[in-house]
């Protein structure tokens, strides 16, 4: 019998950035993961065309092990800061500290390409994410609307949120 607790681990997986050839297990990994906002947000949350948008703008970081893609973490640096979005955990490992690792290697990431801060959104309808955030250093700067071309069931806006890297 294989021991799916040691599969599970954050410690058992690799993290690099995403190649093309990712763009399909990237599509499967972030709409598995953000399945819990099918009660306010209509359909799939990226198609493939979205993740190579994605990629053309910044890069995904992700954590693999021998079963195949575990999380994801998209990365851009704009304006000599960096931004993060679509933190995906495989359900199936959500809540091993795969996330956290994650959140670590993004800011790794930013870290060395000198950034000073990062920003990240999170959908007002996701209210247990701010805490988790805030738990990493994040504070609450504002809000913005959310993404115009998104069909929602709810009214959504997006939670402005930062942390000094320094």
């Amino acid at each position: 019998m294989a021991n799916t607790a040691n599969a599970c681990s954050p410690d058992s997986v690799y993290i690099r950035p995403a190649f093309p050839d990712d763009v399909e297990p990237l599509v499967r990994l972030i709409n598995a993961a953000f399945r819990v906002e099918q009660p306010f947000i209509e359909g799939d949350r990226v198609d493939a065309a979205g993740v190579r948008s994605y990629m053309a703008k910044g890069k995904f970081l992700v954590a693999e092990d021998s079963t195949g893609l575990a999380a994801c973490v998209y990365v851009q640096i704009d304006n000599g800061g960096g931004y993060l979005g679509l933190l995906g955990v495989d359900p199936s490992r959500q809540g091993t500290g795969l996330g956290r690792k994650m959140m670590d290697a993004a800011e790794g990431y930013f870290r060395e390409a000198g950034c000073k801060t990062v920003n990240l959104r999170v959908i007002s309808a996701r209210t247990p994410l701010p805490s988790f955030y805030r738990h990493l250093g994040y504070y609450e700067t504002g809000t913005a609307p959310f993404a115009p071309d998104v069909p929602v069931k709810v009214p959504c806006h997006y939670i402005v949120m930062s942390k000094s890297l320094a």
